[in-house]
């Protein structure tokens, strides 16, 4: 794909941007000249998956975008809040949303404990509705 650089000095917003999917569209538009936030809880190495939102911001530097990492557990309201301000402050502005945070249980109905249909839906409605 093309980078047009049309995103250039644009401020996007990801949730979930440390690693996978919300990564890999940060660093496409990062080579476009974007302004990413990478709201996302990995601050510290998980020991079985790679990443953190330290390492994709020096990523998203290298491929030509500025970057905002900050901590963000999309659940939590007033993290919500921080991130949005932190990037208005340091950006001007936010000019995409893009609500990649999500969890997943590959269970069927009736195996599914309530404390992962909770965070679920914690996550994937309420996180997505509050961001």
């Amino acid at each position: 794909m093309i980078n047009t650089g049309k995103l250039a000095g644009r401020t996007i917003f990801i949730t979930g941007g440390s690693r996978g999917i919300g990564k890999s569209i940060a660093l496409k538009a990062a080579k476009d000249g974007a302004n990413i936030v990478i709201a996302a809880k990995t601050a510290k190495q998980h020991p079985k998956l790679p990443g953190t939102i330290y390492s994709a911001a020096r990523e998203i530097e290298e491929a030509g975008g500025a970057a905002l990492p900050c901590v963000v557990d999309v659940r939590d309201e007033s993290q919500v809040i921080l991130a949005v301000q932190e990037a208005v402050n340091k950006f001007g502005g936010i000019d995409v949303l893009i609500n990649n945070a999500s969890a997943i249980s590959l269970t069927n109905t009736l195996t599914t404990e309530m404390k992962k249909y909770d965070l679920m839906n914690d996550v994937n409605a309420r996180g997505t509705f509050l961001v």
